[in-house]
């Protein structure tokens, strides 16, 4: 590798463990002043078509149960902003929570889909559960780079179903049929590993979680698997291993290395936070904090994060380790633009996950491989800022980048932002299918190494923050495809 593109692995090294910290934000030493921000009111006509019910047995209750609760009983939730927020952990989890265990993505077609995101982001196709292996319920495919485990999902047809054949418990055939109807390729559950599915689904349901799918011992008598709504049509599900995990989930067979592109490995390694849009921040941040004992880590207001067209307000929630992370955003209404969030509800047709952000291990490389492939089958990114954004980054983070690596970062489109603690960087994906929806963030955290218990280097949880500095230039990418979209509609409109 050539000066030029120093890889972040070795400069960074030295960097987490003595990261300077930055003075900029010392809010914790501040008195919060408390500021009512009034939360928009969820309607049909700003929503559109409500979101369908995520029903996996005729008991469960509707997946927007939980987002249609009276805003007077959710009165006691308040943004109090960027500078004033301060970050406290009082480790409320009401169950003991390790970290991310998998996302399934729901799709029309799951090979398909499995091959294009194996390709575009470095991850070889590992396991599948499919007619071959005696599924004739669903097909479903496992990626894996490092920790990183994402499942693709489509059903078989019910004429020829067994559903007790079905690796994953909960499928149902009806419910992923309006779920991919209404969504499109689209997360339906995001997976945490708990120490006991079982009492992790106990603890939630008896706190107001509204319950999806009990909890199932599967094949192998060690791991089990619940499930819960999270928000919209999506899912929060519990899974526990009776060993490392390493095996995923009993009724997953390996592939054979030739089908597998196992010499794919673009340096992705896991799960930093799943985002989810929701069309108010207050019932849902509320429920969730409700029955998992999670805290907010940051939050950010569209005086903080926004731009002069359009906003958001966003709120971080996190488990006691703060390796799970939940960001939530609502949207702002009365701006000159129609908010980006706005327009993710519409197209989606409700609450679901907007982004995925992956941690990178050397973002540089993670990079350069995926843009080879932007125009061959891979994922397309958005617009990089002007020049000016890089002439300002020396003096932003001159200490912490050399020189070349701020060419590199450039090169690349790569967007960098720090706060007391560390320094972030990260670029964003267009969206990954047809819908103006889901899209996937890249990142890599630079600085907050501690220790454990046994002397062992880790990094904290949310190190760097999530791009605050960079809201502005993500909502201008977003907007500017948005008015390309807009103009484009117009000018077939015109012709016609």
């Amino acid at each position: 590798m050539s000066s030029s593109t120093l890889s972040l692995s070795s400069h960074l090294l030295s960097l987490n463990a003595t990261t300077r910290h930055h003075h900029h934000h010392h809010h914790q030493h501040r008195r919060i002043r408390h500021r009512i921000v009034t939360l928009p009111l969820k309607t049909k006509a700003t929503m559109g078509k409500e979101p369908i019910t995520t029903t996996a047995t005729a008991s469960s209750p509707a997946g927007a149960a939980a987002e249609s609760e009276s805003a007077a009983a959710h009165a006691e939730f308040k943004l109090v902003g960027f500078k004033n927020f301060i970050r406290t952990n009082p480790k409320s989890d009401h169950f003991p929570v390790h970290r991310f265990h998998h996302v399934e993505f729901w799709c029309g077609d799951a090979i398909n889909t499995a091959k294009r995101f194996s390709w575009g982001l470095g991850m070889p196709l590992v396991a599948k559960s499919d007619l071959s292996t005696g599924n004739s319920a669903h097909a479903s495919y496992l990626l894996r780079s490092g920790q990183l485990n994402f499942v693709f999902t489509a059903p078989y047809s019910p004429s020829i179903s067994i559903s007790s054949s079905a690796a994953i418990p909960s499928f149902s055939f009806p419910v992923h049929r309006s779920f991919t109807s209404s969504h499109g390729l689209a997360v339906r559950a995001v997976a945490i590993q708990v120490e006991s599915a079982f009492s992790a689904y106990s603890a939630s349901v008896s706190r107001g979680a509204k319950p999806i799918s009990p909890p199932i011992l599967l094949s192998d008598n060690k791991t089990a698997i619940a499930e819960v709504h999270l928000y919209g049509d999506s899912v929060l599900r519990f899974v526990s291993c009776g060993d490392d995990g390493t095996g995923f989930l009993p009724g997953f067979e390996p592939v054979d290395n030739e089908m597998s592109y196992q010499e794919l490995d673009y340096g992705i390694r896991r799960l930093d936070h799943a985002v989810g849009n929701v069309p108010e921040l207050g019932p849902v941040v509320n429920y969730l904090k409700e029955f998992t004992g999670f805290h907010e880590f940051a939050e950010f207001t569209a005086e903080d994060v926004g731009t002069a067209e359009s906003g958001l307000n966003s709120v971080v929630l996190a488990n006691n380790n703060e390796n799970v992370l939940f960001p939530l955003n609502e949207p702002v209404y009365g701006t000159k633009r129609k908010s980006q969030i706005q327009t993710y509800l519409e197209h989606n047709e409700g609450s679901g996950v907007q982004h995925l952000a992956l941690v990178s291990e050397d973002i540089f490389r993670t990079l350069r491989e995926m843009r080879k492939r932007s125009g061959i089958g891979g994922f397309e990114f958005m617009p990089s800022p002007p020049p000016t954004y890089y002439k300002n980054l020396k003096s932003r983070a001159g200490d912490v980048l050399t020189d070349e690596q701020i060419q590199e970062c450039e090169k690349l489109g790569i967007l960098v932002d720090r706060d007391d603690q560390g320094t972030l960087l990260q670029i964003f994906t267009k969206p990954v299918g047809d819908r103006p929806t889901i899209f996937i963030e890249i990142i890599q955290r630079i600085g907050c190494m501690l220790k454990d218990e046994e002397g062992t280097l880790y990094q904290k949880g949310g190190c760097g923050g999530f791009g605050k500095g960079n809201f502005s230039e993500l909502f201008k990418s977003i907007e500017e495809y948005e008015k390309m979209l807009e103009a484009k509609h117009v000018t077939e409109t015109a012709a016609t």
